[in-house]
């Protein structure tokens, strides 16, 4: 079942409403009780419907709306809305959808839209109704929307706690690396010992061989045999000691820097790991300097890296190469699953939005209005040097002035 998380959602939205509206005109057609004409009850409920299940996800409230006004046309003027199957199915699937991914207070305007549309329904019944025709509908919309209520709280404690998670992964990995440090300074410290006793050592005989060595040259030899033997451990010992200080770092130092060029070894990573991501390029790709080409590669890096992390649906990775400027905008759609964003202070966004600004550049993140995410870095085509004066130069002109 991988292969389904590749899938755009949209495609999904899509395919559930063109059913639905497809279903709608057939119950329109194949019904005994259409009242007035089938034409006009097959667009009111087939737009409707379509137009409500293509709508769910990003609106939920109106989608729970679309439904309910459509049931109340057919009700007061048209055709029975019990005879449209999708119109049935809508008072289990939106008031869900609402209690699902609505926030806060505005969640609580699904339960009085059920309990009028029942209500107005039954009212309008030729065949007159019972009590049971309201109590029950209204029963099944409330514990749907009950239902959904339930599985955003469990998402938002499933999110709280896999953020804790993370936290106290970090931090335990940050003690660990203090310890490493401590315990690379503490050996150190005995190295540097070693080193200093091999050097005082090689100090005191060189002046024992200078003063005998008229006397007994014998004995100078031997001294200077064993001043070569004690500074020969002595640059054993000091490469140790320059091993323990800059251990990690060499693989580091030579480890080529990644470019914009090596992007689709980077989108195919993503894709791999189960973020459908698309890439878009325009514009004339021109020569990079390094400090900007790396800096692109890295806010494209941590934008999927986020995506990936907090769910987000598929992705959308846009270079555009300006005469002046090279724009980056990363976005996903997101799942809906409510999760902590890199708004929230992560360390993420921190450390792109600075590679940016030293470049001289700009960097724009937030929630999109249609769900999921959004990072847009601008950065300068320009030197270096100009790209660092820029990001170093006060920007309040009272720090200008001191």
């Amino acid at each position: 079942m991988r292969w389904l998380r590749r899938i755009d959602p949209r495609v999904f939205d899509w395919a559930l409403a063109l059913l639905f509206a497809v279903w709608a005109v057939l119950s329109t057609y194949t019904s005994d009780h259409v009242v007035g004409p089938a034409w006009l009850t097959a667009l009111v409920a087939g737009a409707s419907s379509g137009v409500a299940a293509c709508i769910r996800r990003s609106h939920p409230r109106g989608a729970l709306l679309s439904w309910s006004a459509a049931v109340l046309v057919l009700a007061a003027w048209l055709t029975p809305p019990e005879e449209i199957g999708p119109l049935f199915l809508g008072l289990l699937l939106f008031p869900y959808m609402v209690g699902a991914r609505v926030a806060g207070r505005r969640a609580l305007v699904a339960p009085p839209v059920v309990v009028v549309t029942v209500l107005a329904v039954a009212l309008s019944s030729v065949d007159g109704y019972i009590y049971g025709d309201i109590v029950f509908p209204t029963i099944f919309g409330v514990l749907m929307w009950l239902a959904g209520r339930v599985v955003r709280s469990r998402a938002e404690l499933t999110a709280e706690l896999h953020e804790a998670a993370l936290v106290a992964h970090e931090q335990r990995e940050a003690d660990a690396a203090r310890a490493v440090a401590e315990e690379r300074r503490r050996i150190a410290r005995e190295m540097h010992d070693v080193v200093a006793h091999s050097v005082s050592t090689m100090v005191i005989q060189a002046g024992g061989a200078r003063r005998i060595l008229g006397r007994d040259t014998q004995r100078a030899i031997e001294a200077a045999t064993l001043i070569e033997r004690t500074g020969r451990e002595a640059l054993s010992e000091m490469r140790h000691l320059l091993c323990v200080l800059h251990a990690g770092d060499e693989a580091a130092a030579l480890a080529p820097q990644p470019t914009l060029h090596e992007l689709g070894a980077l989108i195919g990573r993503s894709r791999a790991a189960g973020l459908p991501v698309e890439l878009a390029v325009s514009g004339e790709p021109g020569e990079l300097s390094a400090g900007v080409d790396l800096a692109a590669y890295r806010v494209v890096q941590e934008a999927l890296t986020n995506a990936l992390k907090h769910g987000g649906g598929h992705a959308e990775v846009r270079v555009r190469y300006a005469d002046d400027e090279l724009l980056l905008t990363v976005s996903d759609h997101g799942d809906g699953t409510p999760r902590p964003r890199a708004e929230s202070g992560g360390h993420g966004l921190v450390g792109m939005r600075e590679r940016v600004r030293v470049c001289g550049g700009e960097l724009r993140a937030g929630p999109r209005p249609g769900g999921g995410f959004e990072v847009e870095a601008r950065l300068p085509l320009q030197g270096e040097a100009e790209a660092a004066l820029a990001a170093a130069a006060p920007r309040d002109p009272l720090e200008a002035n001191a």
